[in-house]
C-alpha cells in the first residue's frame, strides 16, 4: 500500500510538471505540483520523502529534454546533471518542511517550503549564465492576474506563491488559522493583480513595426560580404513598407548577418536614408567585427543623428561565447521618454532591465533569435521584464515571433516570424513609463526570502541537535 501511494505520488507530480513546466506550460498544474509529494512528506521516513520528492521533479523536467539535447545539443550528461541539481534542491526543500511539519512548526512550515525555493532560484539567478531561465514563475505567464506580482517582487514574489499554496492545503486539516492566512496573502496577491490589469495605462501610443525572415538562406547568420549585404537590402525594402504604412520605429531581429568595418559604411548608408527620409527609427541587429573583437551588435538609426550602437550583455554559451559582451545602455529619446533597447538573453536576467527602468524606459526594443521550438516560452519571458519594471515590449525574433506586449504582460498583438518570406507585423504600443515597486526596491523579496529560508533551517537544526543531546 505505502509503495503504491509513494508511486502515485512520482506519477502524479511527474504529470503536473511535465504540463505545468517547459515550452507550452499549462499555468494552472504548477499550484498542485508539490501537493503529493508534501502529503508524502507529512506520513512518511525522510528517506521516503527524499526519494519520492527526488523522482517526481526530475522526471517531470525531462519534459525539456527533446530542446535542450536534440535542438540545442547539450550533451545527455550535462543535461542528467542539471535536472538532477533541481530535483536535490527540490528534494531538501520539501525535507526542510517535513522536518518543520513533524515538530508541528505549522507556521514555519507554510513559510520555510516557499523561502527555500525561491532561495534557490536567486542564488541560482545570480551565479547562472541563464540568468531566471527555467524559474517557476514563466509558468505563469498566461495568468495575468499573478503575473502582476512581477510588479511588486519580481518573479520571486510568483514562484513563493505557487509552492504556498501547496503547503496551505498540506498543513490546512492542522493549523487552519496559518493556513488560511497563507490562503490569503494569494487571495490578496490576485486581487492586486486584478485591480492592476483594470487600471489604465498609458495613453500615449507610438505605431512600431517588426520584421523577421525564415527562408532557408536566411535562418542562420549569414556571411559578411555580398551574401549580408544582399540580405540586408531585402530588409531595407521591407523596412521601407512598414515606414509607409506609418511605423515610427521599426525592430528587426539580431545577428542578421556579419559585419566587418569596412561594411558599415554602405549598411549605414542605406538604413539612415530611410531613417532620415521618413522621420523613423531603425533598430537592425548584426554580428559587426572590429579589429577582431566580435560584437552581438544592435545598430540604430535615427533621424538626423549619428549611428548609435548597444552590444549585448548576455551571451548564450557556446555559441556566443567568442563574442565580446556590451557594459553599457543605449537609450533612445523620444517624445513620450526615453526607449532603451537590449538584445534576446538579456531580457532572461533582471539586469539590464531593472537599469533600463530606472532610467525611465517607456518601451524596449529587442532584436532576438530564437530556436523555433521555444518561440512561446523564450520568446515570452522578456513580457515579465516588462511587468517589472513598467515599460511595454517590442521584440522581433527570427525562428519566433514578432511579439508587442504592454507594461501589464498583455500581448497586444504577434505573429510567427515564418508566416511569409519576410513576415511583418505593425501596431500601436503604449510608450510612457510606469512606476514599480520592484524598479524601485529591486530583490527586495527575494533577500526576504533568504532571510527566511536561514531562519527555518537554523530553527529546525537546533531542533535536531537539543532532541539528539544526551539528558
Amino acid at each position: 500500500m505505502a509503495f503504491a501511494r509513494n508511486a502515485l505520488a512520482v506519477a502524479c507530480t511527474a504529470a503536473l510538471v511535465w504540463f505545468g513546466t517547459g515550452l507550452h506550460p499549462w499555468w494552472p498544474l504548477m499550484w498542485f505540483a508539490p501537493l503529493p509529494l508534501l502529503l508524502v512528506a507529512t506520513r512518511s521516513t525522510w528517506k521516503t520523502t527524499a526519494i519520492v520528492a527526488f523522482l517526481g521533479i526530475f522526471i517531470g523536467y525531462f519534459n525539456i529534454w527533446h530542446y535542450l539535447h536534440d535542438v540545442l545539443g547539450m550533451p545527455a550528461t550535462v543535461f542528467v546533471l542539471t535536472v538532477g541539481i533541481q530535483a536535490v534542491g527540490f528534494a531538501l526543500v520539501t525535507l526542510l518542511f517535513r522536518a518543520l511539519y513533524n515538530r508541528q512548526a505549522w507556521r514555519a512550515a507554510l513559510i520555510a517550503f516557499p523561502a527555500a525555493w525561491v532561495s534557490i532560484e536567486y542564488l541560482n539567478n545570480l551565479t547562472s549564465v541563464h540568468g531566471t531561465a527555467g524559474d517557476l514563475a514563466y509558468s505563469q505567464l498566461n495568468f495575468l492576474p499573478v503575473l502582476q506580482v512581477a510588479s511588486l517582487t519580481g518573479p520571486w514574489g510568483i514562484s513563493a506563491l505557487l509552492l504556498l499554496f501547496s503547503a496551505a492545503l498540506v498543513i490546512l486539516p492542522r493549523a487552519p488559522r496559518d493556513a488560511f492566512a497563507g490562503l490569503g496573502v494569494i487571495a490578496i496577491a490576485l486581487m492586486f493583480g486584478v485591480a492592476r490589469l483594470a487600471m489604465s495605462t498609458s495613453l500615449a501610443r507610438v505605431k512600431v513595426g517588426l520584421i523577421a525572415s525564415d527562408l532557408p538562406e536566411n535562418k542562420g547568420v549569414v556571411d559578411e560580404g555580398s551574401k549580408t549585404a544582399r540580405l540586408l537590402r531585402d530588409y531595407a525594402s521591407a523596412t521601407q513598407r512598414l515606414v509607409s504604412q506609418g511605423a515610427h520605429v521599426i525592430v528587426l531581429p539580431e545577428k542578421l548577418g556579419v559585419v566587418v568595418d569596412q561594411d558599415t559604411v554602405a549598411m549605414d548608408s542605406a538604413f539612415q536614408q530611410l531613417a532620415d527620409k521618413d522621420t523613423a527609427q531603425i533598430v537592425v541587429g548584426v554580428i559587426r567585427v572590429a579589429s577582431r573583437i566580435k560584437y552581438n551588435q544592435a545598430r540604430i538609426y535615427s533621424p538626423g543623428m549619428p549611428v548609435r550602437t548597444y552590444d549585448k550583455e548576455h551571451m548564450l554559451p557556446p555559441f556566443e561565447s567568442r563574442l565580446t559582451p556590451g557594459t553599457s545602455l543605449t537609450l533612445l529619446s523620444e517624445p513620450t521618454g526615453p526607449w532603451g533597447v537590449a538584445i534576446c538573453k538579456d531580457m532572461d536576467f533582471t539586469a539590464p532591465s531593472r537599469e533600463y527602468g530606472a532610467a525611465g524606459a517607456g518601451v524596449m526594443l529587442v532584436p532576438a533569435w530564437d530556436f523555433d521550438l521555444d518561440r512561446w516560452a523564450h520568446g515570452h519571458m522578456a513580457v515579465m521584464r516588462g511587468v517589472e519594471n513598467g515599460f511595454a515590449i517590442v521584440r522581433a525574433a527570427k525562428q519566433g515571433y514578432l511579439t508587442v506586449s504592454d507594461d501589464r504582460g498583455r500581448i497586444l498583438a504577434e505573429a510567427r516570424s515564418d508566416a511569409a518570406p519576410f513576415s511583418t507585423l505593425i501596431t500601436d504600443v503604449p510608450a510612457a513609463h510606469d512606476v514599480t515597486f520592484y524598479r524601485q526596491y529591486g530583490d527586495w523579496f527575494a533577500h526576504f526570502m533568504l532571510a527566511m529560508f536561514v531562519a527555518t533551517s537554523l530553527g529546525t537544526l537546533a531542533g535536531v541537535f537539543i532532541r539528539s543531546k544526551p539528558r
